[in-house]
């Protein structure tokens, strides 16, 4: 069998419910590494979120921040971070509505604020993922991706005064903000212009809503059965949940593994 180039997400995909990777699906990549085909993760998480995963995996290379931070066997092959001057405006209106702004580096994360427009007791798990207050953390950096903590009939300024921003929401009080044309399809595009593999050679696998670039750019895409109707529909394939070992069963489905 020719090498494959294969893009794993990890919430939902590589990790289970609880955040563990299942038995069946560390086995699934180790025969796969064993077989010499090449691993990709691809998350929205940032690189220094993603390293548990990548390390218990080994595997080194990854398209982080939903497509906007991508290396490949330690380089980085695509970079693009939020305008500063948006993310200066970005935080004045974020301040303005009591609603927290988070910034994400490859190194790390802080908050602009711990106000907020809602009361922490609706949600006492997302008040603990609040990261440490660091107002400036912005300033002299790139940031490749901010998290805003706003309820959605909250967002509709943010969309209408930073249109060329994307905004995917992941909670019922928490957003992703993205660069312009940010997508996870990106990331992946430069990552595999760089690796020179052929599109018949490139699979994916992903089960959220900033999946649906991914999958529907990715030639052999592969939803998985937790994932919602909208995102299995942008895949070519479907495979059993995560925790019915649906990595490992998709990969036998295509014929990567044997059965």
């Amino acid at each position: 069998m020719n090498k494959k180039l294969i893009f794993f997400d990890i919430d939902g995909t590589l990790v289970d419910h609880e955040k563990k990777i299942p038995p069946s699906t560390k086995d699934a990549i180790e025969q796969l590494q064993s077989a010499g085909h090449e691993l990709v993760i691809a998350t929205g998480r940032g690189p220094f979120m993603l390293k548990s995963v990548s390390e218990e995996l080994k595997i080194e290379s990854y398209v982080s921040f939903n497509g906007s931070y991508a290396v490949y066997n330690g380089e980085v092959v695509y970079s693009h971070p939020i305008d500063p001057a948006r993310i200066v405006e970005l935080t004045k209106l974020s301040l303005e509505n009591n609603h927290p702004l988070v910034y994400m580096t490859p190194e790390g994360m802080r908050s602009s604020t711990h106000q907020t427009a809602y009361p922490y007791e609706a949600d006492e798990g997302l008040r603990k993922r609040l990261p440490p207050l660091e107002p400036d953390y912005h300033i002299d950096k790139s940031i490749y991706q901010c998290l805003l903590y706003c309820k959605e009939e909250d967002e509709g300024c943010y969309k209408e005064g930073f249109a060329e921003l994307g905004f995917i929401r992941w909670h019922r009080f928490g957003s992703d903000v993205l660069p312009p044309g940010g997508s996870k399809a990106i990331g992946i595009q430069a990552l595999v212009e760089k690796s020179g593999f052929k599109s018949e050679d490139i699979y994916a696998f992903g089960d959220g809503i900033n999946d649906l670039e991914m999958l529907q750019h990715v030639h052999h895409s592969v939803a998985m059965g937790n994932a919602p109707d909208e995102v299995k529909q942008a895949a070519r394939y479907v495979t059993k949940d995560v925790t019915e070992d649906g990595i490992m069963y998709g990969l036998r489905m295509l014929g990567l593994l044997k059965s």
